[in-house]
């Protein structure tokens, strides 16, 4: 996986495209939510960082990793949580860049703050 080239940088910790060639599996992973059994984290970078241990447990069961990652989509509840985010994504990530979109919805538990799908490339 590339960033694309030619594409503009936006300056934050997401590329604008990814090329991926070379790939023999493709992983979608369905939206991961910030539950764990019954235990939902009260907070709001609780639930963003247990959402994104569930995507990468996703990707571990397919035997990839954050590495593969080429594509995810964050649906978050309030777009005030928008400002919250500023800095997880990347201490979750580190240096990786998949291609990122955010959207404000009303999310199926009124109890989750956000739900994270990804797409992986290996």
């Amino acid at each position: 996986m590339n960033i694309t080239p030619l594409a503009p940088s936006p300056g934050i910790a997401f590329a604008e495209a990814c090329e991926v060639s070379g790939f023999s599996r493709m992983l979608f992973v369905s939206g991961q939510v910030p539950q764990e059994g019954d235990v939902i984290p009260p907070d709001y970078e609780g639930q963003y960082r247990l959402a994104w241990k569930n995507v990468e447990r996703q990707l571990h069961a397919a035997g990839m990793s954050f590495d593969n990652l080429v594509k995810a989509t964050i649906y978050l509840s309030d777009r005030s949580l928008i400002a919250q985010s500023k800095g997880l994504r990347a201490s979750i990530l580190g240096e990786r860049t998949p291609a990122i979109t955010i959207v404000i919805v009303g999310i199926y538990d009124e109890r989750w703050l956000l739900e994270i799908e990804a797409v992986a490339a290996a």
